[in-house]
């Protein structure tokens, strides 16, 4: 299940978003996890703050929590908060930003603290102390980053319509990948791609994968981006269907939902904001055909994501969602990688989760639009069956980044609020 720790990041319960460059949603190393079974409660502490976006746990008791702000010129900021309370104990100070989309930050294996946020990178000490910071070549914002084996980051701008400035699919540019050295953040190599993209990177052995608006596409790394131009896997194939999200790297593909047009209408959850008119899908691309197949997750237009699934490599199980419709399924994977219906539950989950992979758990949300609540709800990954639910204390719906830290505990973030829940 290793994911971040062998590939440049430190090693941790959660040294950047996902786990991990393949997105497995699982913890980046051996670290212990926590046992969660029928009867399991959950305490939770919250403390609200604006723009939360994620957190990455590294060394013992480790917690840095990413906050952001809004706007065409915002900042971002890095604070090392109280692993049980919350409470701030040392933070960066405003950081150079631009225009606001949810940036990333990861632990790098050299011991530094990295963000990308808006159109500006910085390098920070275990301490957030300033190391080194950089301008990325475009005005838009870029969308996060991966760390390669070589220590390299490789990020990409963004190609996706603002909260208050839609760019219509016309008017959407290709994007181009960018690698940055991480000693002084100076850029050693660019890649222009095909088409626009709003997803996240995903990285795996030699590569980086990149859901463009229309196509899977793949660009090898040894020093210097290797164009694949053998491997562009085109997913929109039906009228009425949108972009995909973040791929998850597993069992032989890429995994990755659709729909993902209209999230820039997102008022605190993503119910009834699907723009899309094809029902919303569960795509995977065979890593070595390049073959393409869909799965709907349940048969609605409207749909809409702005997040991967989850794929359980271990029990051959994928879990997709549909947050304008307000549904989860599951899936059988067989071995030629077709999918088989597996369980069905109405659940208005927007989030990455976590999985939990020994006793095959899923951490997942749940918003109440009428209350404007948001729970975190605990489920059996095998029946969809629910274990456990608490509210979060943040009343907008999540569709940031939970993380792993220890003593059976996670850490779950929406814009408005971070979460400290405990099992017990």
């Amino acid at each position: 299940m290793r994911d971040g720790a062998e590939a440049g990041y430190r090693p941790g319960p959660w040294p950047g978003e996902d786990g991990g460059p393949r997105r497995l949603a699982v913890p980046a190393d051996d670290s212990p996890v926590p046992s969660v079974g029928p009867g399991v409660s959950i305490d939770v502490v919250s403390r609200t703050d604006p723009w939360v976006t994620m957190v990455v746990t590294r060394d013992p008791g480790e917690v840095f929590l990413l906050r952001t702000a809004p706007g065409t010129d915002a900042t971002s900021t890095v604070e090392r908060i109280d692993p049980d309370t919350l409470d701030p104990l040392a933070g960066s100070g405003p950081l150079a930003g631009g225009p606001m989309w949810p940036g990333g930050l990861a632990a790098h294996a050299n011991g530094s603290l990295y963000v990308v946020f808006g159109n500006h990178a910085h390098r920070l000490s275990s301490d957030l102390e300033v190391l080194s910071s950089t301008e990325l070549p475009q005005p838009r914002p870029y969308n996060s980053f991966v760390i390669r084996p070589d220590g390299t980051l490789v990020t990409k701008d963004f190609a996706g319509s603002l909260p208050g400035t839609p760019v219509p699919a016309d008017e959407r540019v290709p994007c181009e990948l960018v690698a940055l050295e991480p000693d002084g953040l100076e850029v050693v190599d660019r890649c222009e791609l095909p088409e626009p993209s709003i997803a996240r990177l995903s990285s795996d052995g030699d590569h980086v994968y990149v859901v463009g608006d229309t196509s899977l596409l793949r660009v090898g790394w040894d020093g210097r981006f290797r164009a694949d131009p053998g491997f562009r896997a085109t997913y929109r194939t039906r009228e009425g269907q949108t972009y995909g999200w973040d791929c998850v790297l597993a069992l032989g593909a890429a995994w990755f939902l659709d729909d993902g047009d209209g999230t820039a209408g997102f008022d605190g959850s993503f119910r009834d904001k699907g723009v899309s008119t094809a029902p919303l899908q569960l795509v995977r691309v065979d890593l070595a055909t390049g073959a393409v197949t869909g799965t709907e997750i349940c048969g609605a237009a409207g749909g809409i994501v702005a997040n991967p699934p989850v794929v359980d490599a271990e029990r051959r199980i994928v879990v997709g969602y549909d947050s304008g419709n307000g549904v989860m399924a599951a899936f059988d994977v067989a071995d030629d990688g077709s999918t088989a219906p597996r369980w069905r539950r109405d659940q208005d989950h927007a989030a990455h989760a976590l999985l939990l992979p020994g006793d095959g758990v899923l951490v997942t949300g749940d918003h109440d639009r009428e209350r404007m609540a948001e729970q975190v709800v605990v489920l059996d990954v095998s029946t969809g069956a629910e274990l456990a639910r608490a509210d979060t204390g943040g009343p907008l719906q999540s569709a940031v980044f939970p993380a792993l830290g220890w003593d059976a505990t996670v850490y779950w973030c929406s814009l408005s609020t971070v979460s400290r829940l405990r099992f017990t």
